[in-house]
């Protein structure tokens, strides 16, 4: 919900306004600022939407917001076998996004998504397959996180946030960072930065955005998937940075001391799978700091491409490893409802909300 001022001075997206905007949004409506704040825990800490139920506002105030309308509201949910739960997220303009919360014990991880389709077009992901429609703003990041409490399980908790769903985040840097500083704030869900992951295909002007930005205290992942240029612009055709420009960019990184970036890999069949490959790999991330995910590419009806064999990963994640490289298997979440890495899909399907 964008709203404009009298004056016509302040225009504020109130779901996505830091705590300083609505502080500023109050002084323009004629409040005292600390108003802003506790609409901001209103919002953020609790969860609640609905004026009536913010006691502590005055009734002119609710007079002068008016409804305080989300900017997206849940459509279909589905659940795994394991546990894994796609929620889809319906926005105002007749599109939607998918977001999935993925328990472990009783913590939850949600991969939130930043971006309406993709323009990256990786070739084993669904989210790009018909190419980007729109960024997403803060408050649509945002309501993705607030929407989702709804199904959370007893006793889980929120734990992580990954920006690893539908949309490539630093193709939406400003909206995605101020959606961080939302979810983070003290007087909002006081998520650590420590547990919010940032995953890139790998864009550089991006990764050097967030350094300029000082975000060094937020995860940083690089979804590489091949260390060869001719691969990696088969497999990522959306960007032109090469692995080398990816290698160098992390490596003058302001990357905290005992912090490792993430290496997202997925593994292909017959494409980015043989021993030079994994040789390839070992020679540009063997400078850095890394620990890699090797994830098998999750079969969808938007690729024919296929994932290899377990003998093939095994034999690829050997040579990383007796390299003196970490390199994890990641398990697969989600798959049997299309949830898992590379399945989710953003559509142009439903109502759009009034």
């Amino acid at each position: 919900m964008a709203m404009t001022t009298e004056n016509e001075k302040h225009t504020v997206d109130v779901f996505g306004a830091t705590e300083e905007e609505l502080c500023a949004l109050m002084g323009a409506l004629g409040q005292p600022p600390f108003r802003g704040r506790q609409l901001f825990e209103w919002l953020h800490k609790k969860g609640v939407w609905d004026l009536e139920r913010m006691t502590n506002l005055p009734r002119d105030l609710h007079q002068k917001l008016g409804a305080l309308n989300p900017p997206a509201r849940i459509g279909t949910v589905l659940r795994s076998a394991d546990g894994t739960r796609k929620l889809e997220v319906l926005l105002g303009d007749d599109t939607a996004v998918e977001t999935v919360l993925i328990p472990e014990g009783d913590k939850l991880t949600q991969c939130i998504s930043s971006q309406v389709g993709c323009a990256v077009r990786c070739a084993f992901c669904r989210s790009g397959h018909d190419g980007l429609r729109r960024n997403l703003t803060a408050g649509e990041i945002v309501a993705q996180v607030t929407l989702a409490r709804a199904y959370h399980e007893a006793p889980e908790k929120l734990r992580n946030i990954v920006f690893m769903g539908i949309g490539e985040p630093l193709h939406n840097t400003k909206n995605v960072l101020a959606a961080l500083d939302i979810l983070t704030h003290p007087r909002g869900l006081n998520l650590s930065k420590r547990r919010v992951t940032i995953s890139t295909a790998g864009v550089v002007r991006g990764i050097d955005a967030l350094a300029e930005a000082a975000r060094g205290d937020v995860a940083l992942a690089v979804s590489l998937h091949a260390a060869d240029p001719a691969t990696r612009a088969r497999l990522v055709p959306g960007l032109k940075d090469t692995p080398e420009e990816i290698a160098a960019a992390l490596k003058r990184y302001p990357l905290p001391q005992r912090r490792r970036f993430t290496i997202e890999y997925v593994l292909i069949d017959g494409v980015n799978d043989s021993e030079q490959d994994a040789r390839l790999l070992v020679r540009l991330l063997s400078h850095l700091r890394v620990k890699i995910n090797l994830l098998t590419l999750n079969p969808h009806d938007k690729t024919d491409l296929a994932p290899p064999s377990q003998e093939r990963v095994l034999a690829f994640q050997k040579i990383l490893t007796d390299k003196g490289l970490t390199a994890i298997l990641r398990r697969r979440r989600g798959a049997d409802i299309n949830a898992a890495c590379g399945q989710l899909l953003g559509t142009g399907r439903h109502k759009p909300l009034r």
